[in-house]
């Protein structure tokens, strides 16, 4: 409960339902009851049959892709790669939207570290915004 509500409540903020397998920490009753509180939904996808939840399957594949490639290039840890390839994948249009996670999520496309050397409107107000907190 602990990690859904510092990574998922306090940044996005409370979710309709929650889909996760059926391991124990899911199933629990101060699971079950945090979550009613919350008025959240808990779907559980079919047991020892991963392909339910066909989505996070798909995307674990890409992101298992990525790391490897990074391994092969650069070498290292995975977990050290995992922000890297992160990054790339929320900040990439998928298909069947046209649009990145990033764009969904905030409501426009992220500010990319090569972007910040070329004057946009985006980058001045990006700039300005830092410059006021500095």
């Amino acid at each position: 409960m602990k990690f859904i509500w510092k990574n998922i409540v306090c940044r996005f903020g409370i979710p309709r339902e929650i889909i996760s397998d059926n391991s124990r920490q899911f199933q629990g009753r101060r699971i079950q009851e945090w979550c009613q509180g919350l008025h959240i939904r808990q779907r559980f996808t079919t047991v020892a049959h991963p392909q339910a939840n066909g989505q996070v399957e798909v995307t674990n594949r890409i992101l298992v892709q990525g790391i490897k490639r990074r391994l092969e290039r650069v070498g290292g840890n995975w977990a050290e790669e995992l922000t890297s390839v992160l990054w790339a994948y929320r900040t990439t249009p998928k298909g069947s939207t046209g649009e990145s996670p990033f764009s969904l999520v905030y409501g426009t496309e992220a500010i990319i570290p090569a972007e910040l050397g070329i004057p946009s409107h985006r980058v001045m107000n990006f700039l300005k915004n830092v410059m006021k907190i500095s």
